[in-house]
Formats: structure tokens, sequence, C-alpha cells
């Protein structure tokens, strides 16, 4: 990578999740959030139709603020034919999202009262790595999207 390349680059700005039906989506995300999107809208500009290679092509999206500054970008395609995400997160293109937490078993009850299918009984601990020491839940959101919470390892004692 050269200099001048590294240099254009500044922060994520978002990660976007296809979905099947951006109102259900979205009504998870803001109960796990506790807050409502920053906006939502209808995509159906032509360029999009190119991207996608769906032809007129029209997008049900919505932009959900994280903590942190990241945004959950929900893309919910209007178009016949879409492949359905499968549960398998080893699958290549499969994405997953991790959210720092302060305390991994509160955050893996509530996102499991939001309605997030867990994929372990709780937080397992981290026994090996660079994050040993730390804490770490796995559940399934809307549409298989994969969460992760991370809990970090707790700072070593001060001197």
């Amino acid at each position: 990578m050269t200099q001048a390349s590294a240099s254009t680059m500044e922060t994520l700005h978002h990660v976007g999740i296809s979905v099947a039906d951006r109102d259900a989506a979205l009504a998870f995300w803001e109960r796990f959030l506790e807050k409502p999107p920053r906006w939502k809208t209808v995509l159906d500009r032509p360029y999009l139709g190119r991207i996608t290679g769906y032809p007129n092509v029209a997008i049900k999206a919505a932009f959900v603020d994280l903590p942190g500054g990241v945004v959950v970008e929900l893309l919910d395609y209007q178009d016949e034919g879409r492949t359905p995400n499968t549960e398998v997160t080893a699958n290549p293109g499969n994405v997953h999202l991790c959210l720092k937490v302060e305390d991994a078993a509160k955050a893996w009850k509530h996102a499991v009262a939001c309605g997030a299918r867990p994929l372990t009984d709780g937080p397992v601990d981290i026994d090996g790595g660079p994050n040993i020491g730390a804490r770490a839940a796995y559940l399934r959101a809307h549409d298989n999207v994969t969460i992760e919470l991370f809990e970090p390892p707790p700072k070593a004692a001060a001197s």
C-alpha cells in the first residue's frame, strides 16, 4: 500500500446488512439499541440496478447508529429472485457485527429479550490468543445476522 492511498482513508462509515424485511429488521435493532433509526428511505437510483445486477431495483433502507459512531445500514432489496442468507457463518461473504460491551452477560440477556437467538448458553471466557481474559457472547439477530458481544479483559491493577 502506498503512503498516498493510506492517507485517503479516514474511518469506518457504516456496515451494510441485507435483510428480508427492513421494517421487521428495524424493529429488532430499535429494541436492541434502544433508539430509533437515523433515517429510513427507499433508494431507487438507476446506478443501483447496475451495481446490484437487478435492473430497476428499489431498496428500502435505514441507517441505525451504533455506539461509538459506526452505522448499520439495513438494506431490503425489493426484487424477486433474491437469495436469502444461510445460517452458516463460515460461508464466504458472511460477516458478523462485533459490539464492545461493558458486561457481556447483561448485553446477552438484553439481546435475547429483544429477539436474538443465542448460539451459546451465555458469554464464554476467551482462554487463548490475543484476547485472553475477555468474555464474548454470540447470537443471531434478525435475518440470521451474527452478533458478537465482546467484553474486554479486565485491566491489570496498577502497581
